[in-house]
């Protein structure tokens, strides 16, 4: 009787912030036509012609060098620009304000009913007894030395653990590393760096079915972060180690090797091998795409996931369990990372018109695919093809393959972590307004009550 309750309420409350995202969205359909009306339709329908233009100069600022790439740019930034000040000086500008206003509650009460209505339960944990025996590997200069300004290595020994400190000039293996602490006794395994150390060690811990740790020490600390550890206070990870819960989460595989995020292909794949990358991000990245966009230097791949098949995709990000939005500078998040599916996103853009189109549909374009999982199989002409794992730059014999590994991975967890927050989907309106739209449950007669 309380799982019903809880359920109707929950149903309630979701109907609600639904009625509530059809108002605001009526608000921000009404701000429009009071501008409309003005005489000043034709000057708010240029916002979205700017927005347009903006996509297009991006493609041809991305795309291109030389001219096309200056007028591209000038294009980028002039069309938002001008559209500014045409609103501004038009007098509609605080027509414009309204309704994005509007338009942004209008969005931010339909992800709340969504969310609501079938909140994603939180992974599964268990109470665990601290390890008697950890070790942690830890990188010293990852995230640009936070294992020194944390002070790591004494909070770790503080607390029982054996800290391993990674040698880089002597060019390290930390999956040699972790298997030699594992025949020495450990009981658990944890790693203070980056994502792509946490994968090598987190196959090992897997392999032998212990427990891994994971300290934020990295630069990005996705997977930190989507376990819902603190990534500012990377030393709060090491509660783990005396009052810990426990996660069974999947672990991809690409070719034989475990990742915990992300295997790259395409464009973001071979620009990170470039040696000049990591001390030149942009630089790198503007003088190699033109030749990887419109070019003849990228690899042409075939990929099937699933029963789908997606022909010459110019980038493609296979992901450890699905990201709840797609973001393409990276700041999404997983709702899970025990859902056993891998997520797809596959993204095509050959020209301007292209480019304006995903400005102003976003994930909807046309350009874009979205799917799950179980394998993906990523194929091409060339018998080995660039690929980045979890941020490292590897080429790979073709075809690869990419799976996942259902609760492979044990990770220890602090009992008390920020936790990680729940994204929802993009917003599908026709289910928004079927919810506003559906009747809300009578009350129950007092017989009904007796009866129950």
């Amino acid at each position: 009787m309380a799982k019903v309750k809880r359920s109707n309420r929950g149903a309630g409350s979701a109907r609600a912030w639904a009625r509530l995202a059809l108002l605001c969205l009526a608000g921000a359909v009404a701000a429009v036509a009071v501008g409309a009306g003005s005489g000043g339709w034709l000057i708010l329908l240029l916002g979205l012609v700017g927005l347009a233009l903006a996509g297009a100069g991006l493609w041809w600022t991305l795309a291109h060098r030389g001219a096309v790439r200056l007028l591209g740019t000038l294009l980028a930034l002039a069309a938002p620009v001008t559209v500014l000040v045409l609103y501004a000086v038009s007098g509609l500008w605080v027509v414009a304000v309204a309704a994005i206003a509007a338009w942004v509650a209008a969005l931010a009460c339909a992800r709340s009913a969504l969310r609501r209505l079938r909140r994603p339960r939180g992974m599964h944990s268990r109470s665990v007894r601290p390890p008697r025996r950890p070790v942690l590997i830890m990188n010293p200069r990852s995230g640009g030395g936070k294992v020194g300004r944390h002070s790591l290595v004494e909070r770790a020994e503080a607390l029982g653990a054996r800290v391993v400190l990674l040698d880089l000039d002597a060019d390290p293996d930390p999956m040699a590393l972790a298997r030699r602490a594992v025949a020495e006794g450990a009981d658990l395994l944890g790693v203070a760096g980056g994502d792509g150390t946490q994968a090598l060690v987190a196959a090992v811990a897997a392999e032998h079915h212990i427990p891994f740790l994971v300290i934020a020490a990295g630069t990005r600390n996705h997977f930190a972060m989507d376990l819902g550890l603190d990534r500012d206070d990377p030393a709060s990870g090491l509660d783990a180690l005396s009052d810990g819960v426990e996660l069974r989460i999947d672990l991809g595989d690409v070719n034989g090797r475990s990742f915990v995020n992300t295997v790259s292909f395409g464009t973001y794949a071979e620009i990170v091998q470039n040696p000049d990358y990591r001390d030149a991000k942009a630089a790198t990245v503007l003088d190699q795409l033109p030749d990887l966009l419109v070019g003849d230097k990228g690899t042409s791949l075939d990929v099937r996931a699933g029963d789908t098949r997606l022909q010459g995709p110019q980038a493609l990000l296979v992901s450890n369990n699905a990201y709840g939005r797609v973001d393409p500078l990276g700041g999404g998040r997983r709702p899970r990372l025990d859902a056993g599916a891998l997520g797809v996103v596959a993204v095509r853009v050959e020209s301007a018109a292209q480019a304006a189109e995903l400005a102003l549909r976003g994930e909807r374009a046309g350009g874009i695919t979205v799917l799950t999982s179980r394998r993906v199989v990523v194929e091409a002409v060339e018998e080995q093809i660039p690929v980045a794992v979890d941020g490292e730059a590897l080429t790979l014999p073709t075809p690869v393959v990419c799976t996942v590994r259902p609760g492979a991975l044990r990770v220890r967890v602090p009992r008390h972590r920020p936790g990680a927050t729940y994204m929802a989907p993009s917003v599908d309106w026709r289910r928004v307004v079927r919810l506003a739209l559906s009747p809300s449950p009578r009350p129950r007669t007092t017989q009904e009550k007796s009866d129950a």
